[in-house]
């Protein structure tokens, strides 16, 4: 008898289709809150490390580590991949990816602004609208994931 497990590792259906429908983009998830907020990290993330790179390269491996950790979860999201990995706890997943970000966006960008140049300035400024960004994305998270909401102990 095949468990439940067996029967999802399995291979896919028939057809050369099925096995691609397992990467099949959501095209309602990135129109999504959720999906604007991704896709927008994405950019800035990407436009912070152009600066570093223009300017002060020590500190473009921070913005490049982001950047790919954001498109993995952009990937997963819009493929709805994650679901196969039901163990993992994805809304704490992302809210620490959002407040690690916060974290080392804030350290970089004002370690970045010590050094006068015009694109270190420049990723100082895109840093602290990513920082707002990633803490938006964090709030939302907790808010709808994370924060204990009404039991119907609590409605009676």
């Amino acid at each position: 008898m095949l468990s439940v497990r067996d029967r999802r590792d399995g291979p896919p259906a028939e057809g050369a289709a099925a096995g691609l429908q397992g990467f099949a983009v959501d095209k309602t998830f990135l129109s999504s809150v959720k999906g604007i907020l991704l896709e927008t990290e994405l950019a800035l993330t990407f436009v912070i490390f152009i600066c570093f790179t223009a300017s002060i390269s020590a500190y473009m491996a921070a913005a490049l580590l982001e950047f790919f950790i954001t498109l993995a979860f952009l990937f997963l999201y819009a493929t709805q991949y994650y679901l196969r990995f039901d163990r993992l706890n994805w809304p704490c997943l992302d809210f620490l990816r959002c407040v690690s970000a916060i974290i080392i966006f804030l350290v970089v960008s004002f370690a970045a602004v010590t050094s006068r140049d015009g694109a270190a300035i420049a990723a100082f400024v895109f840093g602290i609208i990513l920082v707002s960004v990633f803490a938006y994305d964090a709030f939302k998270i907790y808010r709808t994931e994370m924060a204990p909401g009404t039991t119907q102990e609590d409605q009676q």
